[in-house]
């Protein structure tokens, strides 16, 4: 199939530049996670299933594994209670007691 797309008028081609680079973008992104995230934090675990998801329903799969794909982690962290607090002061944990018989 051969397109001649200089018969389409100037705005047609520029939204669809626009789509194009939408979609590379998506898709390089929704990759680039993929590849980084252990499958154990993937959707249903299997990370082939949701690569070919990726590349084969153009910007929609992109789309689908950024909103479902991922599983969430959880971002509460509990108060840390196992430290006490310092009795001492930091300038004299990094440096030492301060002499006060120095003149300085």
């Amino acid at each position: 199939m051969n397109t001649d797309l200089s018969i389409l008028p100037g705005g047609v081609v520029a939204v669809l530049v626009v789509l194009v680079v939408v979609q590379l973008t998506l898709d390089v992104v929704a990759l680039i996670d993929l590849y980084r995230r252990p499958a154990s934090r993937v959707t249903s675990g299997n990370k082939w299933v949701w690569l070919a998801v990726i590349l084969l329903v153009n910007i929609l799969g992109a789309i689908l594994y950024l909103v479902v794909g991922r599983v969430k982690t959880e971002t509460a962290v509990a108060p840390p209670t196992s430290h006490p607090a310092p009795t001492e002061s930091i300038a004299d944990a990094l440096y030492g007691p301060r002499d006060d018989t120095d003149p300085r």
